[in-house]
């Protein structure tokens, strides 16, 4: 097999790059610039609040060591974002539904999930 046939086989399945685009969670190696164009993109880093403070989604990630070797942190956090903009109180099994198009290569999984019922917690209570 030749190697660009493989890479264009494999793009968009482990979820990395996940940014949100108008708010919906996009696997940004699927998409060209120019389709960005214009739009509101938020990554990883601009998940903080304006005085650097951790989004609760990132201070639930670092509480609960959902995050191992960090490659798969910035995609879990917006892809968990998204998820919970449209779900925000999940269970369990629906925050381990929502996260399969986001693979993590040191199967912190437990943790992941423990962060985001966690951090929906932390938002519901920041707004009620």
């Amino acid at each position: 097999m030749r190697a660009t046939s493989r890479i264009f086989r494999e793009l968009g399945e482990c979820g990395t790059c996940t940014v949100l685009v108008e708010g919906e969670s996009v696997k940004s190696c699927t998409m060209l610039a120019v389709q960005a164009d214009g739009r509101a993109i938020t990554t990883i880093e601009g998940m903080a609040g304006p005085d650097g403070a951790m989004h609760p989604l990132q201070d639930a990630f670092h509480r609960h060591h959902g995050l191992q070797c960090g490659y798969c942190t910035p995609g879990m956090i917006m892809a968990a974002a998204s998820f919970l903009a449209e779900t925000p109180a999940p269970t369990e099994e629906e925050v381990r539904e929502a996260l399969e198009g986001n693979l993590c290569r040191c199967t912190g999984y437990q943790n992941i999930v423990a962060s985001i019922v966690d951090a929906a917690g932390q938002m519901s209570a920041s707004t009620a």
